[in-house]
């Protein structure tokens, strides 16, 4: 085989090569399942930065950003001078859409009066013994204790229950975060209705007010008889009694304990002197 007869053969066995190659990259090519990328269609108004409840919105804290027309979110916004103003009556994140579920109606302002709902009531209240650093974040819930000092004795009882709190002032600076120290707070505001503002009000004149955390979605009332202090040290309280009035279960307070019986003593007069002995009873 000469010189040319070579070259013809390699070069036609490249080409089937290059065309069998070509052929395989086509075939896997076209078994690849088509994708399709969502392209924006349209624009929203996100948060720029993380904005807090009552916070007042500014035009450098809102932006533009392109949203997928696909995936539309239900009352958001197109143009940033439709949010500028408006008050902030839930926590945003930076970058989450703006919706009008989280605005205060327009010239309602900012703070907490865009937040309470209408029909009910703020009230602001201090407490004596809160420290937990979560509450100071809005939209926790609590149960309220008060204890009273009723001249007899005193009794601690859990009078509102699953109680929205609103707003707490604290201590939150980061040194203290640096020292591990949690954030104590002595006023809370809550949501309430007119006659619970009614009963919390007495409550805080008659004694001190206690707040305990408790999950949101644990929304079934708290119903106790109370602890009393004789309770406490003397001995177990008794059980609750619960009854159905109108098909809802009701807790009520079970009868006191009877009084101890009276102890048997005799009084001895030494001249001017009058003791008084218990009789203890004789051992078997």
């Amino acid at each position: 085989m000469n010189r040319n007869t070579r070259t013809l053969v390699v070069v036609g066995l490249a080409i089937v090569l290059a065309s069998l190659a070509s052929y395989g990259v086509y075939s896997a090519i076209t078994r690849i399942p088509v994708r399709e990328v969502a392209v924006a269609e349209r624009f929203m108004v996100v948060a720029a930065q993380r904005i807090g409840i009552g916070g007042l919105l500014g035009p450098e804290q809102v932006k533009v950003i392109a949203w997928p027309a696909t995936a539309p979110v239900a009352n958001s916004f197109t143009k940033p001078e439709e949010v500028v103003g408006r008050g902030v009556v839930a926590d945003l994140l930076e970058n989450e859409p703006i919706t009008e579920g989280k605005l205060a109606p327009k010239d309602g302002g900012a703070g907490l009066i865009p937040t309470i709902t209408p029909g009910m009531r703020a009230i602001s209240v201090r407490v004596n013994s809160v420290v937990a650093p979560v509450w100071t974040a809005a939209n926790t819930f609590v149960d309220v204790i008060v204890t009273v000092n009723t001249g007899q004795e005193i009794i601690s009882q859990t009078v509102l229950s699953a109680v929205k709190v609103l707003a707490a002032n604290a201590d939150n600076s980061d040194q203290r975060r640096q020292q591990g120290q949690t954030a104590e707070t002595s006023i809370v505001t809550l949501l309430l209705t007119p006659q619970d503002v009614e009963r919390l009000t007495l409550a805080t004149s008659q004694g001190g007010i206690t707040l305990a955390l408790r999950n949101p979605l644990d929304t079934a009332p708290t119903e106790t008889t109370g602890a009393r202090m004789r309770n406490l040290i003397g001995g177990t309280a008794p059980p609750p009694v619960v009854k159905t009035v109108a098909g809802q279960r009701r807790v009520v307070a079970p009868p006191p304990p009877p009084p101890a019986p009276k102890q048997k003593s005799v009084v001895i007069y030494n001249g001017p002197n009058k003791t008084e002995q218990v009789i203890k009873p004789c051992c078997s």
